[in-house]
């Protein structure tokens, strides 16, 4: 079978055929010739990059504003001394995945300034297209952080995982500048338009992958830890057999919303949110329950090493003005996860 034909019957979506990086690695004494910006160099590069396997890959899930826990993650990590080998991120872990390229601490004080009310900056409404939100003022705010900052000149391995819209395929990617890559793994579809990258059209990592310890996987990882942000432990995966349904029945939780057509519920509370579904509520339900049908398949044939899961149960996918909680709650997590590995030879194995 031609290394043609084994792209097309994968599942993940590789951006060169199997004899171009077969070319490159044998040829590796040529790069210096090759023009910066070349296909070929970056793979080179990622080559590189991904021979350092000491330490422990992070496999950042998709979780929308929940995503924040993750600063409390690395920041855990970070005071244990353990060093990480590679970050995989799906949606809101590929943001946070800019770690790599040393933007921790901005990171952090991003999250912490959005308040209810300033979110709304980066918010610009768009109708009559793919999505609700255009998502160029995000866009603007991450190039203004990373500029020119490439994934393979990070030092370590990174990908951002995607779906290709048009087919259905994992996008895994690895090299070329950081701001697209992570602006095409967070692009929820409806919410965001999708986009565009090599031609394809690009959305929310999470509808293939949300919790990508198969790309960690992938590079021969040793030790993998999946930080998921799933907190339904239970419930979600019942089945529950009912014989009648009451169409008589009134439910003021699917009675008209206020602009509940809005993608995100902005100055609304917890509580409001838990009463009154809405368009937006019902979106944000529907995709909280099909992430966790897929992460529950995924990781069962993919299983990590160690699973972080922050008790996240109180904050909602939208609660992004929440940041300092989220972060709490992820390094706490954290902390208790290493406490619990550290008397069962972890730091001999990451080692």
């Amino acid at each position: 079978m031609s290394a043609k034909d084994k792209m097309s019957d994968s599942s993940v979506t590789q951006l060169f055929e199997e004899s171009e990086l077969t070319k490159v690695r044998g040829e590796a004494e040529t790069v210096s010739s090759l023009n910066d910006n070349s296909p070929d160099l970056q793979l080179v590069k990622n080559q590189k990059n991904s021979t350092n396997k000491n330490g422990i890959a992070l496999a950042l899930g998709g979780g929308v504003a929940r995503g924040w826990a993750h600063i409390g993650v690395l920041r855990a990590l970070d005071e244990a001394n353990i060093p990480i080998s590679m970050i995989a991120g799906t949606s809101i872990g590929a943001v946070v995945g800019c770690y790599l390229a040393g933007k921790h601490d901005e990171l952090k004080e991003f999250a912490r300034s959005i308040t209810r009310r300033n979110i709304l900056r980066y918010v610009d409404f768009t109708l009559g297209k793919s999505g609700f939100i255009a998502g160029n003022r995000l866009a603007e705010r991450l190039d203004e952080e990373l500029g020119d900052i490439r994934i393979e000149d990070l030092g370590k391995r990174f990908v951002a995982v995607a779906t290709e819209i048009d087919t259905g395929h994992e996008v895994w990617l690895e090299h070329g500048l950081l701001a697209p890559a992570i602006r095409a793994s967070y692009a929820l579809p409806g919410v965001f338009q999708p986009a565009t990258h090599m031609g394809k059209h690009l959305v929310d990592g999470a509808l293939v992958n949300p919790v990508p310890v198969s790309a960690c996987r992938a590079f021969e990882q040793k030790t993998v830890m999946a930080v998921n942000l799933d907190c339904e432990v239970f419930a979600r995966s019942s089945v529950v057999r009912s014989t009648s349904i009451d169409t008589n029945q009134k439910d003021e939780r699917l009675e008209s919303v206020p602009s509940s057509w809005l993608p995100f519920n902005f100055g609304n509370n917890s509580s409001t949110k838990k009463q009154k579904l809405g368009i937006t509520g019902v979106m944000i339900e529907a995709f909280n329950i099909i992430q966790d049908r897929i992460i529950r398949s995924r990781l069962a044939g993919d299983p990590p090493s160690v699973t972080v899961r922050p008790k996240l149960s109180n904050i909602g996918l939208t609660d992004f003005h929440m940041a300092d909680e989220s972060i709490k709650l992820g390094y706490k997590q954290t902390k208790y996860e290493l406490a619990a590995l550290k008397d069962n030879g972890f730091m001999e194995a990451i080692s």
